[in-house]
């Protein structure tokens, strides 16, 4: 802080009037003011961060509370029946059941080819629990493409922000899809349909088509090294390959993992998809630290590739 210009020299004739004293006084005083706030501000540091970035949500991240069956919210949740819904196929709303901390981003999440809703239930609770509202859905038939898995979770992101129960929890700005294997090739029709999507996380995804050039949501691919179904070889690596390159883009392969790995609670998938989704929806840059540097080969990693820092 720049000192008051005042200097002083020897002698009767330098000394200050009245009048000058007076002045110095009240800058020192609203010196002391100024370096008090500056000092507070410091002291607050979670809190004054929370201030710069209003769509933070939860305390600061930790390895342990990321990787954990629950996070810091308790969690309601609401049944959506198909006959009450068009363009899809209904399913259930996770949600933090306290509105204290305002609203929400929130994120739809499809199933793959055959299969339920009840095969990606498992994300519902332990997505929300961190700060999210999330839908897991089921889809028109069970046989649908990706295509239309795409237009559905569309669909889904419309009435959760339009007329579902929750509506006044989210906020619409901040959306993203999700889903396992022809869901996750719809979730990458749905973030090129909707470019203001803020992420998108394809697990052990399944799409004919390898090129993605319209993709602007940040995407974060998971493949498993011992997928059968739909290899990396042809879907997941290609599918990673085909976004543009100067995407905030991410590919994480899984290690002694199959196509159906991301049917049941994995915690390595939950860990970075909770980070992921933190750090573009809720632009909450506490969970960089997380993605960046890239994930080393471990016990659950077999492969990690991705642009860092991030710069969305």
């Amino acid at each position: 802080m720049h000192q008051h210009p005042h200097t002083s020299t020897a002698g009767p004739a330098a000394r200050p009037s009245r009048t000058r004293r007076g002045r110095t006084g009240r800058f020192a005083g609203l010196a002391a003011a100024v370096a008090a706030l500056v000092g507070l501000s410091t002291l607050t540091g979670p809190g004054a961060h929370a201030a710069d970035n209003p769509y933070e949500r939860g305390p600061a991240p930790t390895e342990a509370g990321i990787e954990a069956l629950r996070g810091p919210y308790s969690v309601s949740e609401t049944s959506v029946s198909s006959l009450s819904v068009t363009g899809f196929g209904g399913g259930t709303i996770y949600y933090p059941s306290s509105t204290a901390d305002g609203t929400f981003g929130a994120i739809a999440i499809s199933p793959g080819f055959t299969a339920y809703e009840s095969s990606i239930a498992w994300l519902g609770p332990r997505l929300a629990s961190q700060g999210f509202v999330v839908f897991t859905i089921d889809t028109n038939t069970t046989l649908d493409q990706p295509d239309s898995r795409g237009d559905q979770l569309l669909a889904a992101l419309d009435y959760l922000t339009g007329r579902s129960a929750v509506r006044g929890r989210i906020d619409s700005s901040r959306l993203g899809v999700m889903g396992h294997s022809m869901g996750g090739g719809g979730s990458l029709e749905a973030a090129k349909d909707r470019t203001s999507l803020q992420a998108a996380i394809p697990l052990t995804p399944w799409n004919l088509d390898k090129t993605w050039p319209e993709v602007r949501t940040p995407t974060l691919i998971f493949g498993a090294d011992g997928d059968t179904v739909a290899p990396v070889s042809t879907h997941a690596e290609p599918l990673y390959t085909g976004l543009p390159s100067s995407l905030d883009r991410a590919y994480l392969e899984l290690n002694n993992a199959t196509h159906f790995t991301p049917n049941s609670n994995n915690t390595t998938i939950a860990k970075y998809s909770i980070s992921w989704l933190k750090r573009f929806i809720d632009n909450d840059t506490r969970y960089e630290k997380f993605l960046c540097p890239l994930p080393q080969r471990s016990l659950t990693i077999d492969e990690s590739r991705g642009n860092c820092p991030h710069t969305s």
